[in-house]
């Protein structure tokens, strides 16, 4: 494993502050784009439902702190954040290819059309962009765009 993740272990509901403080820094730093309303109800989404429940994949440092986690669906990444402060730093493949060693097949995934720095992420390693929506999941204006490796 690369530095700074000295491990990778499945979240448990004692992790939901510190998994929704990645998230918030991570939009912070990627997501201008976003309006301050969906922000909000995305915010309070993930705080109330996603994070006390999920199974996610969680990315350690050496005082086994989380610094980014991954979730999915079979070969559907659902989520990928990692903290501003390790950006570039081999944390984000980490999660990725643990979460792609768990099986065999094509794996997906739906990133922001304004989000170019996540796109190139992924396109470094391998994925490319085979569709297109002009609303995100919710039906708000933000345009996804489907990758595949």
């Amino acid at each position: 494993m690369r530095e700074p993740v000295a491990g990778i272990r499945r979240s448990s509901p004692e992790d939901a502050p510190a998994l929704l403080e990645i998230w918030r820094r991570a939009v912070d730093a990627t997501h201008d784009f976003l309006a301050p309303k969906d922000r909000q109800a995305i915010d309070a989404l993930l705080a109330e439902h996603y994070f006390p429940t999920c199974d996610l994949l969680v990315a350690v440092d050496k005082a086994g702190a989380p610094i980014a986690f991954l979730g999915g669906s079979g070969r559907t990444i659902d989520a990928l954040w990692v903290d501003p402060s390790v950006h570039g730093q081999g944390v984000g493949t980490c999660l990725l290819e643990e979460f792609a060693a768990g099986g065999a097949g094509t794996l997906e995934v739906d990133v922001n059309e304004q989000n170019h720095g996540v796109r190139q992420f992924y396109e470094k390693r391998g994925f490319r962009v085979v569709g297109r929506s002009a609303l995100d999941g919710e039906g708000r204006p933000y345009p996804l765009l489907r990758l595949a490796r």
